[in-house]
């Protein structure tokens, strides 16, 4: 029996050190795939964090193209404007009234037709106060200059 023992021996103390050392391998290598899976959520997260910046930014930078684009776009838009007093004699009534043009311009292309205002002036009315409380575009542009014809330029 003690031959057996001596034999068989060995053979256990192996096989408890070959399971002993998986066991140990096996939670190490758990260890160093747990670690492994840490670093990568974190590098998701920063991706993630990157993404959501980058998204940000770029459609901010979309806002401010299509924000200036605009702002050229209205700068370039300007309204002319011209008017004159028309006389109209009938038998004992002498009557005036201010006539009003306007007209829309992109650069130097008209957008529109010239838009016609007539009112008729009372005595002694000033008729550039009356033409400016008649314009129609007075809440798209303001005045800003005048042309070398006399007609107002909007902008």
């Amino acid at each position: 029996m003690d031959a057996i023992l001596w034999i068989l021996l060995p053979g256990f103390v192996a096989v408890g050190s070959g399971l002993l050392a998986f066991y140990i391998m096996q939670s190490r290598m758990e260890v160093a795939l747990a670690r492994e899976r840490e670093a990568m959520a974190q590098a998701r997260g920063t991706m993630e964090a990157e993404k959501s910046s980058l998204e940000q930014s770029l459609r901010g930078a979309k806002e401010t193209a299509r924000r200036e684009a605009l702002d050229e776009f209205l700068a370039d838009v300007h309204v002319e404007q011209r008017h004159y007093v028309r006389d109209n004699k009938l038998l004992f009534q002498n009557r005036k009234a201010l006539v009003l043009q306007e007209r829309i311009f992109f650069r130097n292309i008209p957008l529109s037709n010239w838009i016609e205002h007539e009112i008729v002036l009372q005595e002694g009315e000033d008729v550039d106060k009356a033409a400016r409380s008649l314009t129609s575009f007075v809440d798209v542009v303001s005045v800003a200059a005048q042309s070398t014809n006399g007609q107002k330029l909007l902008s």
